[in-house]
């Protein structure tokens, strides 16, 4: 699994002219989902996730997770996170999991991450989606599970 973990001040998912996810301050996740994930990467994603230090203390250093903090999550699928564009022009994703397969486990990380945090919005799979952030920081991290 991949994820871009973004620290913003808010962020937004809109499908056809509709807000189907919304957050003020905390991660916006855009999250591809390889072949390969199962379970035990999802776990482990959505506790790294969370657990993440990428907020700042009160002496200003990144000491505090979107849990200390009280943030929101927005959870958005993105098959495009495993494009392999080494040759031609055109991105494979080959590695980026099946419609279906991507489906449910973008569904079960969601319902891990609900578990986890108070605030959890997500978009619509498979839908063209206008995503807007405001990024606070910046602060950008690119995450893969370490299970394969």
């Amino acid at each position: 699994m991949r994820v871009v973990v973004q620290r913003v001040s808010s962020a937004a998912v809109v499908v056809e002219g509709e807000t189907v996810g919304a957050i003020g301050p905390g991660l916006l996740l855009l999250c591809g989902i390889h072949g390969t994930d199962g379970p035990t990467e999802l776990k482990w994603m959505a506790d790294k996730v969370v657990n993440l230090r990428i907020f700042e203390d009160d002496d200003g250093k990144m000491n505090l997770s979107v849990l200390d903090v009280g943030g929101g999550v927005l959870a958005v699928s993105q098959f495009t996170l495993y494009g392999d564009c080494r040759r031609g022009r055109r991105p494979s994703f080959i590695e980026a999991a099946p419609p279906e397969q991507a489906d449910r486990l973008y569904k079960d990380f969601v319902s891990l991450l609900k578990e986890r945090v108070e605030h959890v919005e997500q978009g619509t799979f498979q839908a063209h989606m206008d995503v807007s952030l405001i990024n606070d920081g910046p602060v950008t991290l690119i995450l893969d599970s370490v299970v394969r």
